[in-house]
């Protein structure tokens, strides 16, 4: 469902862009020096309305986390969120994530999570999957060597396809979760499409891979 329009989103973002980033292309190679150390950087694509990345912020205080999110109107609400949590170790970008690269130097940031992301479940938009080869060709540019990447998703299709993506890719698969919520991690951080297909009995497919 599409997010409803916000009229005062352009000014709120400029009023708060120590927390969001307008100009991410500024600071390509340059992270350490907003977030004013060296501590890793775990980055999510797609960061929707922010309740992961403010709780695994909260959760891992020497991380520098930033998020991805194109829909100005959804990240409004993470900015929000950001903002109540009081936390300093986390910085939201307002860009499209067609390529990465634009943002990020080479072996810049240590984690990639890429939750519930759009299962584009059309084959004429497989390229638009953000485990296509194409998407993950800049992880593989931008994460460091023993960098990982991290998929949650309800949708077991994407699922599926994301798992052979990998392994085509020749990535290691470290992790593969059928029903998260039956699992044993007492750190899994939920979003909000998490809470809400879980609640529904919808089983939570998580893996981890990472480049050979």
């Amino acid at each position: 469902m599409r997010a409803r329009n916000k009229p005062w989103a352009d000014d709120f973002l400029l009023e708060n862009s120590h927390v969001v980033e307008l100009e991410p292309f500024d600071y390509k190679k340059n992270w350490s020096n907003v977030f004013e150390n060296n501590n890793p950087i775990h980055l999510e694509i797609g960061t929707g309305k922010g309740q992961f990345i403010t709780g695994m912020a909260k959760q891992q205080k020497d991380v520098n986390f930033i998020g991805i999110e194109v829909a100005k109107n959804i990240i409004v609400s993470a900015v929000q969120k950001v903002l109540e949590s009081g936390q300093n170790n986390i910085r939201l970008i307002n860009k499209n994530a067609e390529d990465i690269r634009e943002f990020f130097g080479e072996s810049e940031v240590d984690k990639i999570y890429l939750n519930f992301s759009d299962p584009w479940p059309k084959s004429r938009h497989e390229k638009r999957r953000l485990t296509f080869h194409t998407f993950l060709e800049q992880y593989q540019h931008i994460l460091t060597e023993n960098g990982e990447i991290i998929l949650k998703t309800d949708n077991r299709s994407l699922f599926e396809y994301s798992l052979v993506s990998f392994s085509k890719f020749g990535m290691e698969i470290d992790e593969v979760v059928l029903d998260l919520h039956n699992h044993s991690d007492p750190l899994n951080v939920m979003t909000e499409y998490e809470e809400k297909f879980s609640a529904k009995g919808q089983p939570i497919f998580r893996c981890r891979a990472h480049f050979k």
